[in-house]
């Protein structure tokens, strides 16, 4: 008998950097990003192919109090150089793992990572290396979900999936109200109505227009990954 095929063969995986933080006020937990990396291999050894936009506020939420009344561009620009340096943790976490990483920022920093060139990313995962986007979109004002969204449709992904602390979108929040339960699926047009804030209005918006549909799951639950990867009830799926 075969074994089960994953559900999608290209994805684009959102972390926030708080996902990098485990149980730590801020930075790197080791032991996090270890088992991150572990999941992200389980998937890759399947064949899926693998990018990741990832944040920056386990690193930003150190500086954050002297960002108070600063200019929002220079604050955002702080928060770029954050996730360069969470894309730089994290490829070298993978490739110590056996996987085979390759960073690219949005912002020029070539001494550091290379820059972001599309077909040269479409070309990484067709070799089945894991690529990690930096620096957002290189704009000020646009968030980390936004370049996800961004990266996700120029690299024609399946579906973005955005790793959180929750299990997927509930009716309400589950911490204060014990009656909340989870969305399977839901409609972006519902998820608007209902103000369920699952990204920011722009990211949603372009996953919307570009009909790209987003899996939220929670990154904490060990095998979530691959489960969502292979088409099993997990999280909730935001779907044209």
């Amino acid at each position: 008998m075969s074994s089960p095929k994953p559900a999608h063969q290209r994805i684009l995986l959102k972390l926030s950097g708080e996902a990098l933080m485990g149980d730590d006020a801020f930075g790197i937990n080791r032991a996090t990003i270890v088992r991150i990396v572990e999941e992200v291999a389980e998937v890759t050894r399947l064949g899926v192919q693998l990018a990741v936009v990832i944040g920056g506020g386990n690193i930003f939420r150190g500086v954050a109090g002297g960002s108070v009344g600063m200019d929002r561009a220079t604050a955002d620009y702080m928060g770029m150089l954050a996730t360069v340096m969470n894309a730089l943790a994290l490829a070298d976490t993978m490739n110590k793992a056996g996987l085979t990483a390759r960073v690219m920022s949005a912002i020029g920093i070539e001494q550091v990572v290379e820059p972001y060139v599309r077909p040269k990313a479409l070309q990484y995962l067709e070799e089945g290396k894991v690529v990690i986007f930096a620096a957002g979109t290189g704009n000020p004002f646009f968030t980390t979900d936004t370049a996800a969204a961004l990266r996700g449709a120029e690299i024609g992904a399946e579906v973005v999936l955005k790793a959180t602390k929750v299990d997927g979108v509930y009716t309400a929040d589950p911490h204060k109200d014990p009656s909340a339960t989870r969305y399977s699926t839901i409609s972006f047009d519902e998820a608007i109505g209902r103000n369920l804030g699952i990204m920011d209005a722009t990211a949603f918006a372009l996953c919307r227009d570009q009909k790209l549909p987003i899996k939220v799951f929670s990154i904490v639950k060990n095998g979530a990954l691959k489960r969502v990867i292979m088409g099993e009830d997990e999280g909730t799926l935001v779907h044209a």
